[in-house]
Parts: structure tokens; sequence; C-alpha cells
């Protein structure tokens, strides 16, 4: 069955990647953005060049832009909110804007989805900021990494909720309203508080994307700066497989509507962001790394890998890109497409 979707973001990087799956399958696709960010133009192009230009719809529009929004979507059979602030660092040096991204702008892709008369389907794209520096669970140092000392399976969606930083806030409350939603007044929404997501059209910068702009700063000669200890843990997921769980929520729905799930690459797929993976970017480069070091930033969690056997057991969803193969895919990606950079 062809389904009409409305991609909030989606000439982002999760939002272009998922739109190529959707238009590849046949799916009628809006993308709503304001192409505010460095890669959307790119990615835009991108999709057309692959689909030609008549494969989607594009609205140049703002979530916060309550009334074009609403009419945007009315049409919707499928709303997958990915539009928003994404840098911790953003946040704090602009509070308000960071506020009315993510915070008003969910908001009102919410309000979009109930004054709709498609009683649509809405996935949101949370974050595992929502459980702040997670100060309460005690974690050992190893000699390259970090780990937790008694959560083997990683964070479960029962860690207590901690805003931490503005950013935290922010997506924390849209995170709240979807839940809410679905509570009062029926939505069939999913919460999907993801990990790190990692890929190809991932125009990582310093502030965000730490794996996509370490690659594109090693493989373009810019200066690389580690804050914190670079022993931090994160688990990386492929982000085809983060698409993968959106169509089973979609394909789910009635049994996981109302839910939230952590998502994420899991054990099998952690590394620290810098001790343990600036050997494999050497090894892929050819040369050694220079890079400068920085005081921690705030909010930033020592370790933060999911346990994701609740999304695993509700949605029949596993993470099928192997970490290795994903780096390596990555910097292939960025390697081949110098121009980009």
């Amino acid at each position: 069955m062809t389904r009409n979707y409305f991609v909030t973001g989606g000439a982002g990087f999760i939002g272009s990647n998922y739109v190529h799956r959707l238009v590849g399958r046949g799916e009628n696709v809006t993308v709503y953005d304001n192409l505010s960010r460095a890669g959307a133009p790119k990615n835009v192009a991108w999709l057309e060049q692959t689909f030609g230009k008549d494969a989607f719809q594009l609205i140049v529009g703002d979530v916060r832009d309550a009334d074009r929004l609403t009419e945007s979507a009315k049409g919707a059979d499928v709303i997958v909110h990915l539009a928003g602030q994404v840098a911790v660092t953003t946040s704090v040096l602009n509070p308000r804007d960071d506020f009315e991204t993510n915070a008003l702008g969910t908001f009102n892709a919410l309000e979009a989805a109930r004054l709709s008369k498609k009683d649509p389907i809405f996935i949101y794209s949370s974050t595992n900021k929502v459980y702040g520096g997670m100060e309460d669970v005690e974690i050992i140092e190893e000699a390259t990494r970090w780990r937790y000392r008694d959560l083997v399976n990683g964070t479960s969606e029962d860690q207590p909720l901690d805003f931490h930083s503005p950013y935290g806030c922010s997506k924390g409350t849209g995170d709240q309203y979807v839940r809410d939603y679905a509570r009062i007044y029926g939505l069939r929404s999913v919460v999907f508080r993801q990990s790190t997501i990692y890929g190809t059209r991932q125009f990582g910068i310093e502030d965000q994307g730490w794996m996509a702009w370490f690659v594109i700063a090693a493989v373009m000669g810019q200066p690389i700066t580690i804050y914190g200890d670079g022993k931090q843990v994160r688990d990386m997921l492929w982000v085809e497989d983060l698409a993968a769980a959106y169509d089973l929520a979609v394909e789910k729905i009635d049994v996981v509507k109302g839910r939230v799930f952590n998502m994420g690459g899991g054990v099998r797929n952690t590394i620290s962001v810098w001790t343990e993976f600036a050997p494999q970017l050497e090894k892929l480069l050819g040369e050694k790394i220079e890079f400068a070091r920085g005081d921690w930033r705030p909010g930033d969690q020592r370790v933060f890998y999911a346990d994701t056997r609740r999304a695993e057991k509700a949605l029949g969803w596993k993470a099928k890109t192997n970490l290795d193969d994903g780096i390596r895919m990555l910097f292939e990606w960025v390697k081949a497409n110098r121009d980009l950079f």
C-alpha cells in the first residue's frame, strides 16, 4: 500500500537517507525543510539527481511557522518529524532559537497531526540527551574507554529523565509532548530516543555528528580538537538500520503506538570517540593524525550506549551494520566526495 509521507527535516542527514528509501520504493513523499543547514541543498540535489525533481515534493518551510506546517501536512498518512536544532553547544549559545525550533517546532508538528483529518502516524526523532549526564550511574575507567559498571546491556528506557543543557530540555519537551498526545488525543505516535547515528550524506561539523566530522577533517586536512579525554563511549547506529526501525514502527503501529524506544547500535557497536576510533581512522587514512585538546563540553556523557532490547522485541528489529564496515563505508564516501566539503 502506497502511503503519503511528510518528512520534516527531510533534507538533513537522516531525513535525506529516509526520503531516498521511501521514494525508491514508490511512496508519495513531501519534504518540509528550511534548508538552513549547509548540507541540506546538497542532499536535495542528490535526491533530485537520483530520482528526478518530480519524484517528491519539496516545501521550503520552517517548523516554527505553525500555519504553513499545518497546511503542508494536511494530506499525510505518516508524519516523520526529524527537523530540529541538533547541537548541544549551539543550544548553549542560543537557547531561544533552540527552544523555538525543537520544543515549539515539535508542538507545531503535533498540532498539524492533531488537526489533520487523516489520523496520521507520527514518528519523533528524540535523543539520548533526555537522560542528562547520568551522574547517578556508576562508570569505570579503562585504558581506552569508559564503561558502565552495572548496565551490561546499556541504558534502558527506565533510566530517569534528566534534561541537561538547553538542547536536552528542548528535545525532552518534544519527547514528552509526543508521548502525551498519544495519551490525550489518541495520536498514533512513536518516540525514538536516538543514540549516535552515522552514515553517508552526513555533513558532520565539530558540534554535531562527531564521527563524520573526524573523517571529513582527516580526509580534508582540517584541524581536529578532542574535547574531554577522548575515552567517551558511544554506540553507533548506521542510518539505514535506523530507517528500518522507522518502517517497522509504521507497519506495527497498532502494537507500538504511544511507546518510547531507545535506538542505537547497542553494546556490540560501541567505540570511544578518539582513543579507539583514531587508530581505525589513521589506518584508513594511511597516516598519523595531529589533534589538539579542549575542555569537557556541557552535558557530554562519558558513556552512553542504548539497551535496545525493547525495540528488538516489539519491532522485531536489530542493528545489522557492523561498526567496522560502517566506518569503512563512511570513510570511502567522504573520500569519493571531496568536492562536497
